[in-house]
């Protein structure tokens, strides 16, 4: 699968942190996720995938990396560059909710959106039994593995700044259902904003995280393993977004 991927010639080098031995834990599975057994396998067909930078496909989205980071549930960083890729098909829907969202005075803040097969491994691996529904099985590998889930949020356009939802982003608790009628309505409407702008194209919400949305096609394309530094940029920067899709 990696061969089908583009490859740049040469290699280059608000989750609440969780209890315990958990983030003293991570480094040990960050080391040893090299060593981890390989993705499931598949029968396919499968598309041949074409993993697209986003913010080389529509310059006015906003990137918030958390994995990139030590602000996440490990503790510290799992990507070695803070980069957002999804399939493209779902690139241009997303890059089309982020434009109908702008009259309304929003912008979508990215948070992940390709997740090598690899760095699930490390996250299953970091999870509580109890809290495991807020991760992907590996066995079973996730949508983000396939470039066709994304996780994000909105911004205000006028401050520039992240809007308040229910609950935090990958927040383990009830506060992230979708369908939580707790917070303030304001942040509720936010939530069901952004909500009604993915599913206009093609997204659908995950039933434990409101800032995880699935692309319709996740199926056609395969589980992949590729790390950030080996994709190469599928849109020359400044391009801009895709023309509305005709209905």
């Amino acid at each position: 699968m990696m061969a089908e991927v583009r490859f740049r010639a040469a290699w280059k080098g608000g989750r609440t942190p969780l209890p315990g031995g958990i983030l003293l834990a991570g480094a040990m599975l960050l080391a040893a996720a090299a060593c981890a057994p390989g993705p499931p396998r598949e029968g396919g067909p499968f598309r041949a995938p074409d993993l697209v930078d986003l913010t080389s496909l529509d310059p006015t989205l906003k990137l918030d990396i958390r994995y990139a980071t030590s602000n996440n549930f490990l503790g510290r960083p799992v990507y070695s560059e803070a980069r957002a890729f999804l399939e493209r098909p779902a690139a241009e829907a997303l890059a089309r909710a982020n434009q109908a969202l702008r009259p309304q005075g929003y912008g979508l803040v990215i948070f992940d959106g390709y997740r090598p097969w690899s760095v699930t491994k490390i996250f299953w691996d970091a999870t509580p039994a109890d809290k495991k529904q807020f991760v992907a099985d590996p066995r079973e590998g996730s949508k983000h593995n396939r470039g066709c889930a994304v996780d994000l949020s909105l911004f205000d356009l006028a401050t520039g700044q992240p809007v308040a939802m229910p609950g935090e982003y990958d927040e383990m608790s009830e506060r992230s259902y979708p369908g939580y009628q707790g917070g303030s309505p304001e942040s509720r409407r936010l939530r069901d904003l952004l909500r009604a702008a993915m599913e206009a194209e093609g997204f659908t919400v995950y039933e434990y995280e409101w800032w995880h949305f699935d692309y319709k096609d996740w199926k056609e394309y395969p589980i992949l393993n590729v790390p950030f530094a080996e994709i190469a940029p599928a849109v020359s920067p400044g391009a801009g977004p895709p023309a509305p899709e005709s209905k």
